[in-house]
C-alpha cells in the first residue's frame, strides 16, 4: 500500500483570529461603559446591508411609473422610453416624445397635425347645351 493514500484533516484557524480580535474589543468597550459605540457600528453595518436592497426596490418602482413602451406613430416600431423626453425613432428618424403612456410625434408649437384621409374620385359629367336653352 502507498502511505501517501492517507488523507489527513487539516483545519484553517486563519480568520478566527481577527473575528475574536472585534468580538473582544466589543465586549471590553461593552465593560468600560461604551456600548453604544458598538451598538452604533452594528446599526451602520445592518444599513449598509439593507442599502442595496432599497435601492433594488426604489429603482424598480421609479422604473414602473416613468418607463414608457409603445410604437412609433410613423411606422409601428415598438419603443420604450421615458416619460416627458424626446427621441428619434432608431426606425424612421420621426421626431417623437413620450406624453400620457404613449409616444406621439413632436411637432413644434402652432403646428397642426392632420391624419390624410382618402376621398374616393367621383367623375362629374358637363351638361350638354340642349337642356340649358329649353
Amino acid at each position: 500500500m502507498n502511505s501517501n493514500d492517507f488523507k489527513q484533516i487539516q483545519l484553517n484557524f486563519s480568520g478566527v483570529g481577527c473575528w475574536l480580535t472585534v468580538i473582544a474589543v466589543a465586549w471590553l468597550l461593552g465593560a468600560v461603559g461604551l456600548g453604544w459605540l458598538v451598538k452604533s457600528a452594528l446599526v451602520l453595518v445592518f444599513l449598509l446591508a439593507l442599502a442595496p436592497v432599497l435601492a433594488f426596490v426604489g429603482l424598480r418602482w421609479w422604473l414602473k411609473r416613468n418607463v414608457v413602451q409603445g410604437k412609433c406613430p410613423a411606422c409601428n416600431f415598438d419603443l420604450t422610453g421615458l416619460k416627458n423626453t424626446e427621441s428619434l425613432c432608431p426606425n424612421c428618424g420621426t421626431a417623437i416624445e413620450a406624453k400620457d403612456g404613449s409616444f406621439q410625434r413632436s411637432t413644434p408649437e402652432g403646428t397642426i397635425d392632420v391624419a390624410a384621409v382618402e376621398v374616393p374620385v367621383v367623375e362629374v359629367l358637363p351638361e350638354s347645351s340642349d337642356q340649358t336653352n329649353g
